[in-house]
């Protein structure tokens, strides 16, 4: 009798606590659900200029490191595969239809050590920064999509073949003065 009055009010915070969360979740993915997730497939296969295996971890919004996005097939981290074509990026994630990102959507690509729940050796973070797929009218919103490539070897690769198809849109990040 000693331990059970204890043992019951742990497990209602428990609950309480797990209830908050999913209740949390479900009202970002409401918020979050007229984001596209990528670009629609292209027609025409173009030739593989790199492929590596990664760990996905998050998509932010550009200047928001530490709140992710969930956006239907990029909510989630995963295992995944990188793979550069001429035409863009595709990000095949375990569970979740491929994503594709076109070569003009991309406006970043530098090394990271953080974001959300993952901190890492200095630069063991890749971070492809690019603009959501939007109406002619608007301009897109900028997210950040943050990877951690196996093996080294194929990082170089998989960072060179992006700054070959992105040549010239990509622009340096917008760096916090309190990240220093």
């Amino acid at each position: 009798m000693d331990r059970a009055i204890p043992a019951v009010i742990t497990a209602l915070v428990m609950l309480g606590l797990l209830a908050l969360m999913m209740r949390s979740w479900r009202a970002r993915g409401r918020r979050d659900a007229a984001l596209p997730a990528g670009y629609p497939l292209p027609a025409e296969t173009t030739p593989e200029l790199a492929s590596a295996a990664a760990f996905y971890v998050a998509t932010t919004r550009r200047g928001t490191p530490l709140e992710r996005l969930n956006i239907r097939g990029l909510g989630f981290r995963a295992r995944a595969a990188v793979t550069v074509t001429e035409a863009g990026v595709f990000l095949y994630l375990s569970g979740e239809e491929a994503v594709f990102i076109p070569a003009d959507a991309i406006e970043l690509l530098e090394p990271a050590t953080w974001t959300i729940d993952r901190a890492v050796e200095p630069d063991g973070l890749l971070l492809l920064g690019w603009r959501l797929n939007a109406p002619a009218a608007e301009t897109g919103e900028i997210v950040d999509s943050y990877f951690r490539i196996i093996d080294p070897a194929e990082r170089v690769t998989v960072n060179d073949a992006i700054r070959t198809i992105a040549a010239g849109a990509l622009s340096p990040a917008e760096h916090d003065e309190s990240e220093a």
